[in-house]
């Protein structure tokens, strides 16, 4: 897919960049550039408020974001697409409504030992207000959920499993329906952190039939400062607001309120409508390569990164995770003559960058995780659809220089 990266302005302004770092935020192509820069030039005006015409075109094309973003993940209303400012605050929001009208003090949840930050301390922030029990889904050393010791956490005080769908860290893809088929056999709530999966592989809320469903634009190839937040109807309508002000009231006076509609009670203020209706034009890019043409090709590169490391390093290199996961490549360089038993991650990602090569390094907002597998961090290697063989080549050449020279 060599042909993809023209479309992505990025690479003509800095020429020799090679970016492998699109699990933390995936570069835009010019259909989303052009996108926003067309709404400020021609359709600017604040939404749901203007009696004029311009008020109502960007009313209308925010609307018609929402509907694509429904139709890209097989949502069953309109209403039940939720935009927020990103995944975490997709997270919060959900916690703290269960919090207010759900969670009774000694009910439990269940989060998973791969968890993002973002999943963690959403429900550890509730425990200040709420005595709930934070349960932890263990896992081996491939970072494969233990499924009997998942089994075994639940109890009839469970009210909630919240689990990503791919992990960040190791690309691992979980057994989300089979989890979430668990979780219902149970009466127990779902929420899915779906930030790796949206962008590798079609996900479809009616297949899948967890209650809540988070993502970000801009791990979509879509613009930053806009999340997404699937939730059933039913459920949505139950929860109070995450938020109070503008736009998600019906009426106010000084006594009380009412609220606003689906899915307006839950935005609060005026939203990134822009931005809404530049991530639309993602839908149509993404259909048009093809989400399978999108996972094989990241799985091609991702095999031929991984022979390659195990060639040059031998038994020298750790790559986590399991053989089913998206195009992330997280290691470690082992380095025996070494107190320290390893090539410092933070080493490894400055020299490829003074070679214009992009990687992530550290934690990747998951410390437990780490900590888990006894390291105490990662180089990870990510890819996008604007990747090709030719950047591995010359992420293999400068690796090979480590090994050298480090």
């Amino acid at each position: 897919m060599k042909y993809i990266k023209k479309d992505f302005p990025i690479f003509k302004n800095q020429k020799d960049l090679i970016f492998l770092d699109t699990a933390a935020s995936a570069q835009k192509p010019s259909c989303v550039i052009e996108a926003e820069k067309e709404f400020y030039e021609k359709y600017y005006a604040n939404i749901h408020r203007g009696i004029y015409k311009l008020s109502q075109k960007a009313t209308n094309l925010y609307d018609e974001a929402r509907e694509k973003v429904r139709n890209f993940i097989n949502a069953k209303y309109f209403e039940e697409i939720i935009f927020t400012r990103n995944a975490t605050e997709s997270i919060n929001l959900i916690a703290s409504c269960l919090a207010k009208d759900i969670f009774q003090d000694g009910d439990e949840i269940i989060i998973s030992a791969l968890e993002h930050h973002a999943n963690i301390l959403p429900w550890q922030l509730i425990q200040k207000f709420k005595k709930i029990k934070i349960k932890i889904i263990s896992i081996d050393d491939e970072g494969n959920i233990d499924f009997q010791n998942f089994l075994s956490l639940f109890s009839n005080r469970t009210k909630l499993v919240s689990i990503l769908h791919v992990s960040n860290v190791l690309g691992n893809i979980l057994p989300i329906e089979k989890i979430i088929s668990e979780a219902k056999k149970r009466k127990v709530l779902t929420l899915i952190d779906g930030c790796q999966a949206v962008s590798n592989f079609k996900v479809d809320m009616q297949k899948l039939d967890c209650d809540f469903y988070v993502f970000s634009s801009h791990k979509v190839y879509g613009p930053t400062g806009l999340g997404i937040l699937y939730g059933k109807k039913d459920l949505l309508e139950k929860l109070s607001p995450y938020q109070g002000g503008g736009d998600m009231i019906k009426s106010v006076t000084f006594e009380s309120s009412t609220y606003n509609d689906l899915p307006y009670k839950f935005e609060a203020g005026t939203p990134a409508f822009v931005q809404a209706y530049a991530f639309s034009k993602v839908f149509d890019y993404l259909e048009n390569i093809g989400f399978e043409n999108i996972f094989n090709h990241s799985q091609n590169l991702l095999k031929y990164l991984e022979k390659n490391l195990k060639n040059i390093f031998k038994d020298d290199i750790k790559i986590f995770g399991s053989n089913n996961k998206v195009g992330i490549c997280s290691f470690i360089i082992k380095d025996e003559s070494s107190r320290l038993k390893m090539i410092h991650p933070h080493d490894i990602g400055t020299y490829l960058d003074e070679f214009n090569i992009a990687i992530r390094v550290g934690h990747h907002c998951a410390e437990p995780l780490i900590k888990r597998l006894n390291i105490s961090s990662t180089a990870r290697i990510s890819f996008g659809i604007y990747n090709d063989i030719e950047d591995v080549d010359k992420l293999i050449s400068k690796l090979k220089d480590i090994k050298k020279f480090l």
